[in-house]
């Protein structure tokens, strides 16, 4: 398989990675029944919990997800698409420090949520507690490294984006271990650190995946000649 051709499908694996993930956010939130699930107080984990009754020593909340079978392939399934992006994209993102660093640290935060979908929190909760720390701790602090390769680069052509998408995330998680939750509660704070990362996938997937455009931004990743480096 040629490198343009391994990039394209590698865009596409990102593509579809935060649809599924945020897909399966709703559908099995909507499930719930007495209490319903709520995205302000409820975790992302509960979602996936396999077992029924009061949960977590912080914020105690009853927990029952009759889909949690389907939480948890879906975050295994998002993990998949996005290390598969990142493996058939390297190349494609160019050369350099802060290119690699942020890709190594990014791709252990889909590690973390594939170990997060085979670990549900009641079952495996240590296991669980590492997956999060690879999620909250590592990915969006990638992406802030990932902000600052050179503009010659796929990752450095849109950097404000990543950039702002890793504050957004290192503020959520933050906030989210502080369990300070203002306006969106604690529980929308963890999906602020934790949708930053499929939604710059998604974002630079698209970009990498369009016309002309990206014909002239990223000539490695389409097969043309030229070169990009890195920082």
């Amino acid at each position: 398989m040629s490198s343009s051709v391994s990039a394209k499908w590698g865009a596409l694996f990102w593509v579809a990675a935060a649809p599924v993930f945020l897909a399966a956010n709703i559908v099995v939130g909507l499930v719930w029944e007495r209490p319903g699930f709520n995205w302000t107080t409820n975790n992302i984990s509960d979602l996936g919990n396999v077992t029924c009754g009061i949960w977590d020593t912080t914020r105690p909340r009853y927990v029952c997800s009759p889909w949690h079978n389907a939480m948890n392939g879906a975050m295994v399934l998002t993990a998949l698409l996005l290390l598969a992006g990142f493996v058939l994209t390297w190349r494609a993102c160019g050369e350099g420090r802060a290119i690699h660093t942020g890709q190594s640290m990014m791709l252990l935060w889909a590690v973390g949520l594939g170990l997060a979908g085979l670990f549900p929190a009641d079952a495996h909760e240590n296991l669980h507690f590492l997956a999060a720390l690879l999620i909250f701790g590592l990915g969006n602090v990638g992406l802030l490294i990932a902000g600052f390769a050179r503009r010659d680069t796929c990752l450095g052509r849109s950097r404000f984006v990543t950039l702002g998408l890793g504050l957004l995330g290192v503020a959520g998680t933050t906030l989210f271990f502080a369990q300070k939750g203002p306006v969106i509660g604690v529980g929308g704070m963890e999906r602020v650190a934790a949708f930053a990362l499929p939604l710059w996938a998604f974002y630079i997937g698209v970009d990498l995946l369009r016309g002309p455009r990206s014909a002239r931004h990223y000539p490695r990743a389409l097969g043309q000649s030229g070169s990009a480096s890195g920082a």
